[in-house]
């Protein structure tokens, strides 16, 4: 017994002088022999940290104590531990491993198997993949892929199974020196150099009670101190919702203070969780997953608040209607940003904690597809606001028409309120609301009226078919004279102000108006249309002519006629005209028409807006 002692521990100073020697060079897993080897002398190392710690704790031990379990991880293959428990199972399994083998009959090292390390290739063809501690379970195997390939650590049953091992060993007596009579228990009674050991040998009894692998009293610490964490966090949240969100600098501010507050309490927590009250167990693994998820949390709501930010920051332009689509579009490219935050930090979140990502994704996919075929009409009306934005044939303010056919009778004009990701909403003239979903709206015959730059004047006059030539001529001058001498109508050659005689009628003399009105106001349009109008009743008059009627009636009365005097008048002023060769046919002298330009009044004699001067 002696003899394999001192085999034993010769290797370990040996081990332990080569690591003094190179602090930095990580443990030996070259083979089931080195991982053993290096299990055995991390034993000894870990045995003289913990006497340093407990004869004098400080940052120094404390350190040194946390390096060696950091080595001591390096020993086990955690592939199969989520990456968030990752630190604490690693640390909870060397010490039950600890535990167990400390118990058992170990075979000499020079029979378990090795791995030369002037071996390569070829040569290493036939060497043992690997080694289990005879009469158990414990199994030393070589990593066949990943980061860690072609070390031989600890495999993950091993890991998985060491407290079942703990619990089946555990009243079996101790073959080799321990720093403690219950090196479980000691674990879970250690505490960091900020909360000294006598205060906790000073507890009650009660207080030492491991419950679910963590004693009694660190979970009343753990408990308060996330208490106080939680508090924290609700008091800023809060504080930060006195002042509603309107997209402002100081609204931003004001609630950034939670999430930031997460982040700020990040840091102590774990420094005090982990390294002061040192929780152990179950309880380790659940704080490791709630800072993840912490952390994830506070990530997402930065980037949904600054997205958020920014795009109401962009919406508060005054170029930018907060009901436009492109307000719209700028919400949803935020909201968009801020979902894919959240998904993205869902997943590694996930991940971290042992989720398998890869089916969650796959799912995501045939969920996606099937809320796509349910969400039809949802994407359909999407694809036309985007449509609307693209082609932007109105803009929110505007004064549209929206005809479904163009050659139907149904002509709808009201004023748009408001472009939305699924509907639009128009004000009709008679102010009902009208919402047309966009995949419709887009399909329609959309008539900007507000685009305008100016408006057309369009009429036909019906007149009398006892209208003698010369009176016709008499009143399209006298028309055409009007339209030119009108300060808010255009006539250029591009646009040209056309009174002709168009046509014999079933009942009238027909003479067509066209001439465009400087405004693109609908209302001012009627209101210069309506002067015109009265204007040309007057001309009419003044021809000695009248308005045919669109009917076929039997009058059985006197016909008063024409108006002989004025008939002849017109006919004289016509026979003047060509007399003096300024007959305006086919249309007026340019010298003329400058003359005439502008010289009516406008508005009318005795409206509001005329001088009472």
């Amino acid at each position: 017994m002696f003899t394999r002692l001192i085999a034993l521990l010769l290797p370990l100073m040996l081990a332990g002088t080569a690591r003094a020697q190179h602090p930095l060079e990580p443990v030996d897993t070259s083979s089931p022999r080195a991982t053993m080897t290096s299990f055995l002398a991390l034993t000894e190392e870990g045995a003289r940290r913990y006497s340093e710690y407990r004869d004098s704790p400080s940052p120094a031990t404390e350190n040194a104590l946390l390096r060696f379990t950091q080595k001591a991880r390096g020993l086990l293959d955690l592939s199969q531990v989520p990456a968030a428990a990752r630190r604490e199972v690693g640390g909870e399994t060397f010490v039950l491993l600890w535990e167990v083998i400390a118990r058992l009959e170990l075979p000499d090292l020079a029979a378990i198997p090795d791995v030369p390390a002037d071996k390569e290739g070829d040569e290493k063809v036939g060497q043992p993949t690997r080694w289990r501690i005879p009469g158990t379970e414990i199994t030393i195997a070589q990593v066949e892929k990943g980061p860690r390939a072609g070390e031989f650590l600890f495999s993950p049953n091993t890991v998985e199974r060491a407290r079942l091992f703990y619990e089946a060993a555990r009243e079996l007596p101790y073959l080799r020196p321990m720093p403690s009579e219950n090196l479980v228990r000691t674990a879970q009674s250690l505490t960091g150099w900020m909360i000294p050991m006598a205060w906790v040998e000073a507890l009650p009894g009660w207080a030492k009670t491991p419950i679910l692998g963590q004693v009694l009293w660190k979970w009343f610490a753990v408990l308060l101190l996330f208490g106080l964490a939680l508090g924290a966090v609700i008091a800023v949240f809060r504080w930060g919702r006195r002042v509603s969100w309107d997209g402002s600098l100081r609204s931003y501010l004001r609630h950034l203070g939670a999430p930031l507050t997460i982040l700020v309490l990040g840091l102590p927590l774990p420094f005090l969780a982990r390294l002061q009250i040192h929780v152990t167990g179950p309880a380790a693994e659940a704080f490791d997953y709630l800072i993840e998820v912490a952390y994830g949390v506070a990530a997402v709501w930065l980037i949904w608040l600054t997205a958020s930010g920014i795009a109401a920051a962009v919406i508060a332009s005054p170029r930018i209607s907060s009901e436009s689509l492109d307000a719209h579009l700028i919400r949803l490219a935020a909201r968009s940003v801020g979902i894919l935050g959240i998904f993205v930090l869902v997943f590694r979140i996930a991940n971290d904690v042992g989720v398998p990502v890869y089916g969650l994704v796959a799912g995501a996919g045939v969920g996606g597809l099937t809320l796509a075929l349910a969400a039809k009409s949802t994407l359909e009306n999407f694809i036309g606001a985007l449509n609307l934005f693209t082609d932007r044939p109105v803009r929110v303010g505007d004064l549209c028409r929206y005809d479904e056919d163009p050659t139907a009778g149904w002509r709808p004009v009201g004023r748009v309120e408001s472009i939305g990701l699924r509907s639009t909403r128009i004000r009709r003239l008679d102010r009902t609301l009208v919402t047309i979903p966009n995949a419709e709206f887009a399909l329609r015959h959309i008539v900007n009226l507000s685009a305008c730059d100016r408006m057309l004047l369009t009429a036909t006059l019906g007149l009398r078919y006892e209208t003698t030539d010369d009176q016709l001529r008499f009143l399209l001058a006298e028309i055409r004279e009007l339209l030119h001498a009108h300060p808010r109508t255009i006539h250029t050659a591009d646009d040209p102000v056309r009174v002709r005689f168009v046509g014999f009628g079933d009942y009238a003399l027909n003479v067509a108006i066209r001439v465009y009105i400087q405004t693109s106001s609908r209302d001012e349009f009627l209101a210069i249309q309506e002067d015109i109008l009265l204007r040309v009743m007057n001309l009419v008059k003044q021809a000695g002519t009248g308005f045919a009627f669109p009917s076929r009636t039997l009058y059985l009365t006197r016909d008063g006629g024409l108006d002989d005097e004025r008939r002849e008048a017109a006919e004289g002023r016509v026979r003047e005209w060509a007399a003096a060769q300024t007959l305006p046919f086919p249309d007026f002298a340019e010298d003329y028409r400058r003359q005439i330009t502008d010289t009516l009044d406008y508005p009318p004699e005795g409206s509001p807006g005329t001088d009472r001067g």
